[in-house]
């Protein structure tokens, strides 16, 4: 456990992000598709981006992808058109984590997949071999990545892929992402109506991809920032056009008490008043967001109501329900209704001499919460902070270079 204590301010900090996991993984599956002809630069360097790429490298049967939701989901569909037989499996929070939707569409375009644990959940037998493709229904208010996995394996299936969205679509600048990425490597999708259209026809990479920074890593700077009353930091390597929807983190937190400004290394954050009294949106494209704004909203004394979260049920935890628990610690009290998440502004004194925050083998929850240090009146514990491994696995040490002061305890 790690014991924070926050400086009095930060002004003048200089903090190298993180490459995008997101971008990252998807760079490395379109690479393996396309015969490993590209050569990635600035990959990730996190647990989900070396889980990926250790599978797609080695020669075992056996493809345990840990933690890593995306891994193995663009693993699954990836060894489903790979000739063998092989294992897809997980951590324990994995075969809890639904992958049924996936599996049905990919059996619809001549995929042999069976369960070997309970129905609709990994670990799952693949045997892999060439796909028909053609076409699919699919139920879009899920995850973006099954979406994703099978977009970018489309192009290999002998009738290509005419995907149907069914219900509400959610994440959809991940899917703009896949889409950008797959032009990048000779793809170019088609969009109609409620319809992607992938033709057949091999992949055509670039001699280079290079991976942009994290915008959804940055959103615990701008946190931080928006906490203390003044300050200013540079988080290098962002861009202002960017792939990545959590970009949209700049847009917001100018609501928030943070400005943001543009410039060859990156972008300046600087601390300014804060304008919302009340803070409403829909967080349906940018369900990672969503920690950081609701920790941040509470603690700055913001009531609020977000929207569109019913895919934070299925993350590394159930998320909505691990910031009620965790946030009541600190004498917040969140309410669920239905898929969104609200609170009214009412604050209890928690009564206690120190405040550990549990992180639910989730890096999000973690890196959300460290930040409430800035204006915690009681001493706060992270339990098991390893977890930012998944994504950010330099962020202890950021917060360190900042002037946090971190006891193991």
């Amino acid at each position: 456990m790690y014991q924070i204590k926050a400086p009095h301010g930060i002004n003048g900090i200089n903090i190298a992000l993180p490459a995008s996991k997101s971008l990252t993984n998807r760079a490395l599956l379109l690479n393996a598709l396309s015969g490993n002809r590209c050569h990635v630069a600035n990959m990730a360097d996190c647990d989900d981006s070396r889980l990926l790429l250790a599978a797609l490298q080695s020669n075992a049967t056996t493809k345990d992808l840990g933690a890593a939701g995306t891994a193995l989901r663009f693993s699954t569909a990836y060894y489903a058109m790979m000739p063998g037989v092989w294992v897809i499996t997980g951590s324990e929070r994995m075969k809890k984590r639904p992958i049924g939707i996936l599996v049905e569409a990919l059996r619809q375009l001549g995929a042999d997949i069976e369960y070997l644990g309970q129905e609709g959940y990994p670990p799952l037998r693949v045997t892999g071999h060439p796909l028909r493709g053609g076409q699919v229904c699919i139920d879009g208010s899920v995850s973006s990545q099954f979406l994703s996995a099978l977009m970018m394996i489309a192009p290999l299936m002998e009738q290509g892929l005419c995907m149907k969205l069914e219900n509400t679509l959610n994440s959809r600048p991940y899917l703009d992402m896949t889409a950008d990425m797959m032009r990048h490597f000779g793809v170019y999708i088609r969009w109609k109506g409620r319809e992607i259209i992938i033709p057949s026809r091999p992949y055509e990479p670039p001699r280079q991809y290079s991976i942009e920074a994290d915008w959804s890593a940055a959103s615990y700077w701008y946190e931080t920032l928006s906490l203390y009353s003044q300050g200013r930091l540079l988080l290098r390597g962002l861009r202002r056009e960017s792939l990545q929807g959590d970009a949209r983190v700049a847009d917001w937190f100018a609501q928030l008490g943070v400005r943001t400004t543009f410039g060859a290394e990156g972008c300046l954050l600087e601390s300014v008043p804060t304008a919302s009294r009340y803070f409403i949106e829909d967080f349906r494209h940018q369900p990672d967001l969503a920690q950081t704004f609701a920790v941040t909203l509470a603690l700055k004394g913001i009531p609020f109501h977000l929207k569109g979260l019913e895919s934070l049920r299925i993350k590394e935890t159930d998320r909505l329900s691990a910031l009620v628990c965790e946030m009541g610690k600190l004498g917040y009290e969140f309410i669920i209704k239905g898929d969104d998440l609200i609170w009214k502004g009412r604050r209890t004194d928690p009564g206690k001499a120190q405040v550990v925050i549990d992180t639910y083998e989730d890096h999000r929850m973690a890196m959300a919460f460290a930040p409430a240090s800035v204006v915690s009146d009681v001493p706060l514990v992270i339990r098991h902070p390893e977890v930012v491994g998944k994504s950010y696995p330099d962020f202890w040490q950021h917060l360190l270079q900042a002037g946090f002061d971190l006891k193991e305890i």
